[in-house]
């Protein structure tokens, strides 16, 4: 349902999902970092589903850039979440009025693996994403992204958005695999208290309660000292 056609009730309900949304990464993550562009214009974006982190992060970073978008879901969750038809998806059954939101210039965010993985190697893609990008004629975009708990309270969220590559089934599986794994090893090797290397913070989050007690630390030494 296009956003100019909502009644205002449904207008309601979905700024109201935008706050809850963007709300639960705040107040769950540490912070949600990015390394690459988000690219203009209509696009599919292609993303591992490893996390269940993953259906907010995408929608509320191209929400805060005000940026239109879809996001791809299958038809079973829209049947069990009916309210989902007045937010920015698309059912997976409906490719047609996917391809109408490509046309207007939307992004379209796919999970081509299609199905919440384990955490691990790319599994094996199904082939709509590349379909939709080829048929709408718009650059295809591989989107990595990891959701861990390393040197702090709350788990970080990371992405990397891949160069578009051709609508090709095995483009789009190479190149997201590789920036998979080379996610995969800046996770291991990077020091655990520091956010990774080369990403910029989009989304700031909680802290640790180390974090947030340290700002008291020269206080309390003070009166501590001040008493002794």
């Amino acid at each position: 349902m296009v956003g100019s056609e909502l009644r205002p009730v449904h207008r309601l309900l979905r700024y109201g999902f935008h706050l809850l949304f963007g709300r639960s990464l705040r107040r769950g993550l540490r912070g949600v970092w990015t390394r690459g562009a988000l690219p203009e214009g209509a696009c599919v974006l292609a993303s591992n589903h490893h996390s269940w982190w993953d259906s907010y992060l995408l929608p509320v970073l191209l929400s805060r850039s005000g940026r239109p978008f879809r996001v791809m879901v299958g038809e079973p969750r829209i049947r069990e979440f009916p309210f989902f038809g007045y937010l920015e998806t698309v059912s997976a059954a409906r490719p047609r009025e996917a391809l109408r939101a490509l046309g207007r210039g939307e992004a379209l965010l796919v999970f081509p693996e299609g199905e919440l993985r384990p955490p691990g190697p790319l599994g094996a893609l199904r082939p709509g994403a590349v379909w939709l990008a080829r048929r709408a004629g718009v650059g295809l975009v591989p989107v990595a992204s990891r959701v861990v708990l390393r040197g702090h309270e709350f788990p970080e969220a990371y992405l990397v958005f891949g160069e578009p590559v051709e609508p090709e089934p095995g483009l789009l599986g190479r190149a997201l695999g590789e920036a998979l794994g080379f996610l995969d090893e800046l996770v291991r090797t990077s020091p655990a208290e520091a956010p990774l290397p080369g990403f910029s913070l989009a989304l700031p989050g909680r802290r640790s309660t180390h974090e947030r007690m340290a700002r008291w630390g020269a206080w309390l030494g003070r009166l501590v000292g001040g008493g002794g």
